[in-house]
């Protein structure tokens, strides 16, 4: 693994005024040289980081030498969100922001570093809806565009949900903590909860375990995430949308020359199946190579963190599925921006 590193983006500012002239964007490289194989960039989810592999790797099982994100065999990239907390890296404006100014300076960090053609852009939740929001912009820029719990635009349930979490934020005497538990109710789901606790009662703490469960999900993201961060997520969150200019959505996703792998979870509450379906029906009629897939799981949106088996064979086959010759030999030349 390449440690830690920091590019600097040199000339972006968003159309609200926040200027990145000189900021600093962190990333891991994992793998090949870049270059000499083909390439993968994994966006992380809202409370997750560009450390996709090792002891602290958040998604360890399906990264690393010899697993199906290989790094003996591709180049491997993730990059921090900016204002995420890494290397305390926060934003003030950022509500200045929104997920298509994250895609452009992704796009523009994968300029500077030399990469014109991805074998494969991956994301999970918020980290999906930014692959998006960047084939969107560069549709000629990757082979394989699959975002996981993901959708192109923030539905009005992930809008409720994030004014809530504003809500807790702003005004809740221990906002990090109340505001994870409240998410942590959307990541899982009710059956799920039923599975693990079944009502029982933690005799040491004198609570149910379920909240025993809550107060430990609160401080464990207490102890290691900042509050700016958390608001910038959670604001970043609420603008997916990769048609706020008044842009056709389909028209958009349809011109995208990547195989689509939209990858939905059969009990997720919070990005719905029923958005992925939805896209799927409307685009099937314009685009041949976009497919769907569903995760059965007991544990709702998380499952993409907790279902390694069932993701590593769902990768393992979009990974080996070709690219139909047209679309490859008409998606050669370097992305737009």
């Amino acid at each position: 693994m390449t440690p830690f590193q920091t590019l600097i983006i040199d000339t972006y500012s968003t159309p609200a005024g926040v200027s990145f002239r000189g900021h600093g964007l962190s990333y891991y490289h994992y793998g090949k040289a870049i270059g000499k194989a083909p390439v993968i960039l994994v966006n992380h989810a809202l409370t997750g980081n560009a450390q996709l592999t090792g002891p602290q790797g958040w998604w360890q099982e399906l990264v690393g030498e010899g697993k199906v994100i290989d790094t003996l065999k591709y180049t491997v990239l993730a990059f921090n969100i900016p204002g995420n907390g890494s290397n305390n890296a926060l934003i003030e404006d950022y509500q200045g922001l929104h997920t298509g100014d994250i895609a452009a300076i992704f796009l523009q960090a994968l300029k500077q570093l030399g990469v014109q053609r991805l074998f494969a852009l991956i994301g999970g939740s918020i980290g999906g809806g930014i692959a998006w929001e960047m084939a969107a912009q560069a549709p000629k820029l990757a082979e394989r565009l699959i975002p996981i719990a993901a959708d192109w635009k923030a539905s009005d349930w992930i809008l409720a949900n994030t004014y809530i979490q504003k809500q807790i934020l702003e005004h809740s005497s221990n906002p990090l903590r109340d505001a994870r538990q409240h998410a942590m109710l959307l990541y899982r789901n009710p059956e799920s909860l039923e599975w693990r606790f079944n009502r029982s009662f933690n005799e040491e703490k004198n609570c149910s375990n379920v909240e025993s469960w809550l107060h430990h999900h609160g401080e464990k993201l207490y102890r290691r995430f900042q509050l700016q961060a958390y608001k910038t997520m959670n604001h970043l969150l609420s603008t997916i949308d990769i048609a706020r200019g008044g842009e056709n959505p389909i028209s958009l996703i349809s011109a995208i020359s990547a195989n689509i792998h939209l990858i939905a979870i059969d009990s997720d509450i919070f990005f719905t199946p029923h958005q992925d379906q939805k896209t799927y029906a409307l685009v099937k009629p314009n685009k041949e190579n976009i497919y769907f897939h569903e995760i059965s799981s007991l544990h709702g949106h998380d499952a993409f963190l907790i279902e390694h088996d069932k993701m590593k064979a769902l990768l393992t086959s979009i990974f080996s599925k070709p690219i139909p010759k047209t679309t490859y030999e008409s998606s050669t030349r370097t992305h737009q921006q």
